[in-house]
């Protein structure tokens, strides 16, 4: 159970000096209300770092997550990992994969999401981490929303989206049918919220938004994680919101690697 009153950070990295594609959303909790902020941003300073400093400084962040490439230590991971080839193999077809930290857009995304953290670690009162599969002290995650979000949709092929718009595509599917404001209710319940996910349009905005419900997962001692102490873990939903197709092949995928790459939480 989380805490009457709190907060966490979701944060969706961006690598362009020049487009305010990086944005950044803190979720906010009392014993009745749920609301949230969001600000996008460019990748370069020292304008990420106010933006950072203004949504999460003066708050205690319960836990932080991040979309992109994190491991213990926030080097440049460089090869492909365990958590990659989990959310690959075999749920491709279903739900897309992320991008591989050997390629040089991923090693470019990792260095922005390590700075990123830095500066949430620097400028937000981040808690000490409580859960399992921590990568820090503190308690920070790492997030990729299109693959959280392909897993609460029991046929994401019916919706038919693209490459370039398949978080937006799945977004507005669970954003309209409810499956957001469920999981919502499930980490915090008794609450309701002060505005409707679906009025979130923008692709960064929504992206940032997932990074905070990430969070939110963790904060409520609720989630699922694949990937390895070596290389980092990647959040996902709830084991009673990941559909019963797109489990089957998770548990598929985990029998391929070493033991624990497909870690339960709750």
């Amino acid at each position: 159970m989380v805490e009457t009153d709190g907060s966490v950070i979701g944060i969706d990295v961006g690598c362009s000096p020049t487009r305010r594609s990086s944005a950044i959303c803190r979720l906010n909790w009392t014993s009745s209300l749920v609301s949230w902020e969001i600000i996008r941003f460019r990748a370069c300073e020292p304008e990420r770092e106010r933006a950072i400093a203004e949504i999460a400084g003066d708050h205690q962040i319960t836990v932080a997550a991040f979309d992109g490439p994190l491991r213990q230590g926030f080097d440049i991971i460089g090869r492909y990992r365990t958590a990659e080839r989990m959310l690959t193999r075999r749920l491709r077809p279903l739900i897309g994969k992320p991008g591989q930290s050997s390629a040089p857009i991923g090693k470019l995304l990792n260095h922005h999401a390590n700075e990123c953290v830095r500066h949430v670690v620097a400028h937000g009162d981040v808690r000490d981490a409580q859960h399992g599969v921590a990568i820090d002290t503190k308690a920070l995650v790492e997030a990729f929303p299109s693959s959280f979000l392909g897993l609460m949709i029991s046929d994401p092929r019916a919706l038919a989206a693209r490459r370039g718009d398949r978080s937006d595509t799945f977004f507005q599917h669970l954003a309209v049918s409810g499956g957001l404001e469920s999981l919502i209710e499930h980490c915090l319940p008794g609450r309701h919220l002060a505005t409707d996910p679906s009025g979130i349009f923008n692709h960064d905005d929504r992206a940032a938004f997932v990074c905070a419900l990430t969070a939110l997962s963790v904060a409520a001692g609720d989630f699922v994680a694949v990937g390895d102490h070596i290389d980092g873990w990647v959040i996902l939903p709830p084991r009673q919101f990941i559909q019963p197709a797109q489990w089957d092949l998770l548990s598929q995928n985990a029998n391929g690697e070493a033991a624990g790459a497909l870690h339960i939480v709750n």
